[in-house]
C-alpha cells in the first residue's frame, strides 16, 4: 500500500469543486499527496442557473463545465462514476468500475427533492434539481404548445396552457419568471393565443420568499402579479394527477405541467454511508465539519448538518456550500501537518433572486437592490465564482451565453449586446483603413517631408534624413529630449504638427513619458517602434489576421498620439473605425476565417485539456 496520502472527494458540486481546486493549489508540488474526486457526471453542473435553461433562455451547453476541463492542469484524479458503497470503517469506497482507498473523505454528494409525502408529486410532476430536470422541463413546455396549437377542446387547451410551479422559494419563483419571459414567444412560434397561457405559483405558506427580507420579497410578488403571474398563498397542494393538482381547501387546478420546488432533502444515498443523520436525512458533524464519529470524514455543502450558534443549521445555498468547502480544506492540511483545526463559522452576505433575465431583487450585506442593479449585481456574483472554477474561459463562455448571444431580449441590456449583423460589411472599411496605416508607416519611414515631394517613387530611394528611424532625427514634440545642439530639429517637428486637441500634455502622461522615453537615442527606438506598429496594423488589417489585436493596437496608438498634443480632431475616426473593426472583421474574407479557430483549439487543447470520452478516463 502506497505511504502516499490519499484524498478523496465525492461529488463536484459546488462544494466539491472548491475543496478539489483549493486542496490541488496547496499541494500543487507535493507528490505525497494524491486527490481524486468522484462524480456520475463528467461536468459540474451550475445549479442555480438550472431555470435559464428550463426557461428557454439560454442553451443548455451554458449550465455545464467540464470537469477536465477544471482541472486539466491540476493533479487532481477525475473519476466519472456512480459511487455503491462508502465503507468508512475500512475507509474504502467502491463504485461500479473500481475502488478508492482514502486518508480523508470528503462527501459533498448534494441534496434532492422533498416530497413530502404528497400522492402523485413525483410521478406526475417535474423537479428541478439536476441537468436532466431541466431538459425535461423545457421540452414538456415547448410540447404542450405545440400540442395546444392543434387542440380544439377548449377545456382540454386550457389544461396544457396551464403551468403551475409549486414552492416560492427561490428556485420556483426564478421558474416562473423564466416562464413568464418565455411564454411570449412560444405563443408567437407556436401561433397559440398568450392570452390563454396561465401561470401560477403555488405556496404553502402565507408569504413567499422567505429567506429575503419583506420589503424585498414584497417588491417581487407585486412584479409577479403585475406581470401575470397568478399567486396562490395558504394553498397546500394534497394530491397531483396527470391533468391536475388538488389544493388542501379543495380547490383543483386543471394543468399537465406542475413544476414541483417545495423543498429538498439530503441525497437518498448518503442513508447507506452509515453515518449519523438529522434533518431532512442530512449527515450530521461537528464544529470543525467532521462526520460525527468519523474524523478523517468531512461533510460539505447541502448534505451537511452543522448547528451553528444561534443560527441554526448552516443553509443549504451556494455561499455556504462554498464556505463550507473553505473550512474542510483548512481542516485537512491541519490534520496532515498535524496543526490545529478551525471551526465553521459561516458568514453570509445576502440573498438574490431573479424574475427572469431583466429583473432582480436583492439584499446584499444590508444593501437592498431591486430591477436593474440587483441583476448586475447577480451577473457579478455569478462571474466571480467562474472566475474561481475555470477563471476567463469560464466567465468569457458566461458572458456569451448571458449577453452577447441572448435571444428575445431576455437580458437586463435586452437586445442591444446581442445584435447580428453581416461582417461583410466590415471589409470594406478594413481594407480602407489598412491601407491608410500602411501609408502612414511608409510615410514615416521614407521620412514625411521626402514623401510629400516624391510620392511613392521615394520606396526607391529608402529611409531619407528626414525618416523617424534615422538616428538623432527626433520627430516626438517632447521638450525635454531637445537641446540648443538640435533645436532645429524640435522647430521642424513642432511646424509640421496640425493644430492638436490637446495643447499640451496631460502631467499624468508627461510623467509616464518621461520615464518611458528619457533622452533622444531611446526615442528615436520608440520612433522606429510607431513605424513597425503602423505598418504592422496595415498589413495585418489588409490580410485579415489577427483584426482584433490590430484593431486594438491602433486605438491605442490613436489615444498615444492625442496624449502627445501630436494629434488632431482628423485622426479621431481611426479610433472609432478600429473599434468598428474589432466585431471579427478579418473573419470574412480575412486570414482570421482559419487562424483564430485553429489558434483556439491548440490554445484550448493545451490550456484546458483535449476532450476525452468518459470510458477513456482512468
Amino acid at each position: 500500500m502506497s505511504n502516499n496520502t490519499k484524498i478523496l472527494i465525492l461529488g463536484a458540486g459546488y462544494s466539491g469543486v472548491h475543496v478539489a481546486k483549493k486542496l490541488a493549489k496547496k499541494y500543487k508540488k507535493d507528490s505525497s499527496v494524491e486527490i481524486t474526486l468522484i462524480d456520475k457526471n463528467p461536468f459540474h453542473t451550475l445549479m442555480t442557473e438550472l431555470h435559464e435553461v428550463a426557461g428557454g433562455r439560454v442553451h443548455p451547453e451554458s449550465v455545464q463545465i467540464e470537469l477536465s476541463k477544471i482541472f486539466s492542469r491540476t493533479k487532481v484524479n477525475v473519476v466519472t462514476d456512480y459511487i455503491e458503497n462508502v465503507n468508512t470503517d475500512n475507509k474504502l469506497v467502491t463504485t461500479s468500475h473500481g475502488k478508492y482507498e482514502y486518508d480523508y473523505l470528503v462527501i459533498g454528494t448534494g441534496s434532492e427533492p422533498a416530497f413530502f409525502g404528497v400522492p402523485g408529486v413525483k410521478e406526475n410532476g417535474f423537479t428541478l434539481w439536476s441537468f436532466e430536470d431541466a431538459l425535461r422541463i423545457r421540452s414538456h413546455i415547448q410540447s404542450m404548445f405545440e400540442k395546444a396549437s392543434k387542440e380544439r377542446n377548449e377545456n382540454k387547451r386550457h389544461e396544457m396552457l396551464t403551468f403551475v410551479v409549486a414552492g416560492s422559494g427561490f428556485t420556483g419563483v426564478e421558474m416562473a419568471g423564466e416562464l413568464l419571459e418565455w411564454k411570449t414567444k412560444l405563443a408567437k412560434v407556436h401561433n397559440v393565443d398568450e392570452t390563454e397561457v396561465k401561470l401560477l405559483v403555488v405556496e404553502a405558506m402565507s408569504t413567499i420568499l422567505n429567506m429575503l427580507d419583506r420589503q424585498q420579497a414584497d417588491k417581487a410578488e407585486k412584479y409577479m402579479a403585475k406581470h401575470g403571474i397568478e399567486l396562490l398563498k395558504d394553498s397546500p397542494i394534497t394530491e397531483v394527477t396527470s391533468n391536475s393538482i388538488k389544493l388542501k381547501d379543495g380547490k383543483e387546478i386543471p394543468t399537465q405541467t406542475l413544476i414541483w420546488t417545495c423543498g429538498i432533502q439530503a441525497n437518498q444515498e448518503s442513508e447507506e454511508y452509515g453515518l449519523e443523520t438529522g434533518r431532512a436525512g442530512r449527515l450530521v458533524s461537528n464544529e470543525y465539519l467532521q462526520a460525527a464519529g468519523k474524523e478523517n470524514v468531512f461533510v460539505v455543502g447541502d448534505i451537511a448538518y452543522n448547528e451553528e450558534d444561534s443560527c441554526g443549521a448552516n443553509p443549504q445555498i451556494v455561499e455556504a456550500a462554498l464556505q463550507t468547502g473553505g473550512t474542510v480544506v483548512n481542516n485537512i492540511v491541519a490534520s496532515i501537518e498535524k496543526k490545529e483545526m478551525s471551526k465553521y463559522n459561516g458568514k453570509y452576505h445576502g440573498f438574490m433572486v431573479s424574475i427572469g433575465g431583466r429583473y432582480c431583487v436583492a439584499n446584499l450585506s444590508g444593501m437592498k437592490l431591486a430591477g436593474f442593479f440587483a441583476m448586475l449585481m447577480k451577473h457579478l456574483v455569478n462571474l466571480h465564482y467562474l472566475w474561481g472554477v475555470n477563471n476567463i474561459n469560464a466567465c468569457y463562455h458566461y458572458l456569451i451565453h448571458e449577453f452577447f448571444s441572448m435571444e428575445d431580449k431576455r437580458s437586463i441590456m435586452r437586445g442591444h449586446l446581442s445584435s447580428k449583423a453581416n461582417r461583410l460589411w466590415l471589409v470594406p472599411l478594413r481594407l480602407f483603413m489598412g491601407c491608410i496605416w500602411l501609408l502612414e508607416g511608409l510615410k514615416k519611414f521614407i521620412g514625411e517631408d521626402t514623401w510629400a515631394k516624391e510620392g511613392f517613387k521615394s520606396l526607391l530611394y529608402g529611409a531619407n534624413s528626414d525618416s523617424w528611424i534615422m538616428s538623432g532625427n527626433i520627430k516626438m514634440p517632447f521638450e525635454w529630449l531637445y537641446t540648443a545642439a538640435n533645436s532645429g530639429a524640435s522647430e521642424a517637428a513642432t511646424g509640421t504638427t496640425p493644430q492638436p486637441i490637446l495643447s499640451s500634455m496631460p502631467s499624468f502622461y508627461s510623467a509616464i513619458m518621461k520615464f518611458m522615453i528619457p533622452n533622444a537615442d531611446i526615442a528615436v527606438w520608440f520612433q522606429r517602434m510607431v513605424v513597425l506598429i503602423e505598418v504592422g496594423v496595415g498589413l495585418a488589417l489588409l490580410a485579415g489576421l489577427f483584426t482584433f489585436l490590430a484593431s486594438a493596437a491602433s486605438a491605442f496608438m490613436v489615444v498615444n498620439f492625442i496624449l502627445s498634443a501630436m494629434a488632431g480632431w482628423d485622426i479621431l475616426w481611426y479610433f472609432f473605425g478600429a473599434i468598428a473593426l474589432m466585431g471579427g472583421a478579418g473573419r470574412t474574407f480575412g486570414l482570421d476565417y482559419w487562424v483564430i479557430p485553429w489558434i483556439n483549439n491548440k490554445v484550448s487543447n493545451w490550456w484546458l485539456g483535449k476532450k476525452m470520452p468518459v470510458y477513456k478516463q482512468k
